[in-house]
């Protein structure tokens, strides 16, 4: 199967700045191009940081309000230096957490999740920054057809990895989710099955309503594969 990466869905051309870059400078470029967020680069276009709106949002935070309250008062020290701040360099969150191009949309993801950030900078062998991909850009796998996800998991999961019949399982897709009717010769194939279809770019769930000849595993024609008996729970 052939899986998105990384490459497939990230924005190629990007905006950058400098450690230099006047706090007004990012702000309008942030606006002219409609973007959150910028990665901050070196002479050698290596990502040494990201600036987004919050960043910026520091400074407003930071300023006198109409009622006369004291200014920064619930931000944090480092939120304080960043408000102050007047370049890009000082505004900026570092360091810059990155991915590669080659990259599944699952590994990307969990980098995100694991270091709670909502890009990262996509960098090449050298380091050298080659695009950037948000989680809106990880979200846009969602957005395939529901027929072409059934045709993949019939080809792709059901004829050429399993060699299973075409008429054995059948396969609908709603919304992203798979529901698998028919029989299976064997249950060993089961948990196999589910996980591959889960796989499937797209595939928001999948819902087994299969039926199996042989259950080979309590008859003991082949061992078990865990010994984990919790029941399948499907993840991106």
């Amino acid at each position: 199967m052939q899986h998105r990466t990384v490459d497939d869905v990230m924005t190629h051309q990007v905006v950058t700045v400098r450690r230099d870059t006047p706090f007004k400078t990012v702000a309008e470029l942030l606006a002219r191009n409609d973007v959150t967020a910028v990665p901050v680069v070196d002479d050698q276009a290596h990502p040494i940081g990201i600036v987004s709106e919050a960043d910026l949002l520091h400074k407003e935070t930071a300023q006198p309000d109409p009622g006369g309250h004291a200014p920064g008062l619930w931000l944090r020290p480092k939120d304080r230096a960043r408000a102050a701040a007047e370049t890009a360099e000082g505004m900026m969150t570092t360091p810059a957490v990155t991915a590669r191009p080659e990259w599944s949309l699952v590994e990307a993801a969990r980098v995100m999740e694991r270091h709670h950030v909502k890009r990262l900078a996509v960098v090449d062998e050298a380091g050298t920054l080659v695009g950037i991909v948000s989680r809106s850009d990880l979200l846009r796998v969602f957005l395939r057809h529901d027929s072409a996800i059934r045709e993949e998991i019939r080809r792709e999961v059901l004829e050429h990895t399993l060699y299973l019949a075409p008429y054995a399982v059948q396969v609908e897709v709603v919304d992203g989710v798979v529901t698998l009717r028919g029989e299976l010769e064997r249950r060993s194939l089961l948990p196999i099955l589910l996980r591959l279809c889960q796989s499937v770019d797209g595939v928001v769930a999948v819902h087994d309503h299969l039926r199996c000849v042989v259950d080979d595993h309590k008859a003991g024609l082949e061992p078990p594969q865990t010994t984990d008996t919790r029941p399948f729970s499907p993840r991106f």
